[in-house]
């Protein structure tokens, strides 16, 4: 198991890995622009019509441009150049914030600049020899000019006076270090080169193909838009959505992927699932949407019955898509909305899900002792895992659970209040109030304040004021969970993860080890 979550975590960088990747493309990009442009110039300038099948110029001084803007290894390098030039300036992370069409749309642009490298290697421009035995490296090659301009030194006729190109007679060997030594080779033809036959095709074929495959994979599984049962709009801009999906079946703290052809024909965006249920459907209705006299008497009858999961998602508006999908949303629904039954659902734009996929808080529920940190609306991945603990915690590993919140605003709170309050009172009721150690902390406030409503008592008395002292909890909860194994799962800013990246790996004296896990949407 522990070689399994070493494995997962290191599959859980892929992004960090994509982008080391991109980094190292441009770097080596830079070195590669910056050598071929010294190599158009030493062309024109130092052009030997001796080596007319390696010159890439026609001519001596000729202009360098043409060699970049006229050729096709130079126009398709050039092109590639910009390209990566705009997939590289579209990352950063204020274009991403401010605009993130201008990211995505300028990222999908890898295709073209893979199609455009295995076209850049066509021009012939790389060559290689071809007589290689006729010519070897370092051979001497006296032709006419030399001969009848310049006299061949005494220390080369002394060895092979009457030398010829015809092999040794068989019977008499040739001592090797003699070979080597004494005897320096005459070229017997003029070198000849050839262009490579182009293998950049071989290297981008395959993932090209993976890439494809998977793709149309996604496309065939997410190709049927979901049902749309409610929309609720929650205080601090936060939007719930809750739908329904045949044969949909999630693990706490997976994350789906949302896309509305209405908002974006190409864009999507991850958004972790909160709650997964799974609803039995009576099919005993008619076209109007009316109950039969079967649906009375349900427990009675033999209706045909369809089983649909019914998730949700709590997504921030924060970017331009999200305003533009709450804004179509909201058309059709108000602040209030409650689930309606199917026959009843009003009619919400296509929806199409993609998923779902894997993350590290799925881990959260096979530790003996778990730390959830939150930051805002980072609490989304826990609050699906909340909600199988409120199913049921009898069956999973885990027996502890400290799970922090942190906020800025008092509203924000009231996303999950309701559902922290029916866990608490159900561990209580079970005897059990040690299971969860749930402490909410307020990081901006004038004074202090309370969750709003008599129902959150439970909650009130954990608000705390400030930011948490993340070493003094570290040291706290390694004090009483001595020598066992604690995850620790954080969603919220980068500020917060690497402290407690830091923490983790930090060793202590009770003998606790801290393993690190963090959320990486792909």
């Amino acid at each position: 198991i522990c070689q399994f979550r070493k494995t997962r975590r290191l599959l859980d960088k892929s992004k960090t890995f994509h982008v080391t990747c991109g980094v190292t493309i441009c770097i080596f990009s830079v070195l590669h622009v910056a050598a071929h442009l010294v190599n158009a110039l030493n062309f024109s300038e130092n052009y030997n019509e001796d080596f007319l099948s390696l010159n890439a110029a026609n001519y001596r001084g000729e202009d360098p441009r043409k060699l970049l803007f006229a050729t096709v290894p130079g126009l398709t390098g050039v092109i590639m150049v910009l390209v990566l030039f705009l997939m590289c300036t579209a990352s950063t992370y204020a274009i991403r914030v401010s605009n993130y069409d201008i990211f995505w749309y300028t990222h999908n642009l890898f295709f073209v600049f893979y199609m455009l490298l295995m076209l850049h290697v066509s021009g012939g421009v790389l060559k290689y020899q071809t007589n290689l035995e006729e010519h070897p490296p370092g051979c001497f090659n006296p032709n006419r000019t030399l001969r009848q301009n310049m006299t061949v030194p005494k220390v080369f006729e002394e060895p092979f006076p009457d030398y010829t190109t015809e092999p040794f007679p068989e019977d008499l060997p040739v001592p090797e270090p003699f070979v080597q030594n004494n005897f320096m080779r005459i070229c017997s033809e003029e070198p000849k080169f050839q262009s490579h036959f182009p293998e950049t095709w071989f290297w981008i074929s395959g993932p090209l193909c993976l890439y494809c495959v998977e793709r149309l994979y996604r496309y065939i599984r997410s190709n049927k838009p979901v049902t749309i049962t409610s929309v609720i709009s929650h205080p601090s801009n936060v939007l719930e959505v809750r739908m329904m999906k045949d044969n949909f079946k999630a693990r706490p703290g997976q994350y789906v992927i949302l896309h509305c052809p209405r908002v974006s024909a190409l864009e999507s965006h991850p958004f972790t699932l909160t709650m997964v249920r799974n609803t039995i459907f009576f099919l005993c209705f008619t076209l109007a949407g009316r109950q039969t006299e079967a649906w009375k008497q349900i427990r009675g009858s033999a209706c045909p019955t369809d089983t649909k999961a019914t998730f949700g998602v709590h997504l921030k508006v924060v970017g331009d898509w999200t305003e533009r999908f709450r804004d179509l949303l909201l058309l059709h629904s108000n602040q209030d909305t409650e689930i309606l039954p199917i026959f009843q659902q009003r009619r919400y734009p296509k929806l199409y899900v993609d998923g779902p996929f894997g993350s590290p808080f799925e881990e959260s529920l096979n530790y003996e002792v778990s730390l959830c940190v939150a930051g805002g609306i980072g609490v989304t991945p826990f609050a699906s895992v909340l909600n199988t603990l409120l199913d049921g915690w009898q069956c999973y590993k885990l027996r502890r659970l400290y799970f922090i919140w942190v906020c800025r605003d008092i509203e924000s709170f009231r996303w999950f209040a309701d559902l922290l309050c029916m866990l608490h009172n159900k561990l209580w009721q079970e005897n059990r109030p040690d299971y969860i150690n749930i402490q909410l902390y307020l990081s901006q406030t004038d004074g202090i304040q309370k969750i709003i409503g008599e129902k959150y008592q439970a909650l009130n008395s954990r608000l705390l004021i400030g930011r948490p002292r993340w070493k003094l909890l570290f040291d706290e909860i390694a004090k009483c969970n001595r020598r066992k194994t604690i995850g620790v799962f954080c969603c919220g800013p980068n500020k917060i993860s690497k402290i407690l990246h830091k923490l983790s790996n930090r060793s202590n004296s009770y003998g606790t080890r801290f393993e690190y896990n963090k959320e990486s949407f792909s």
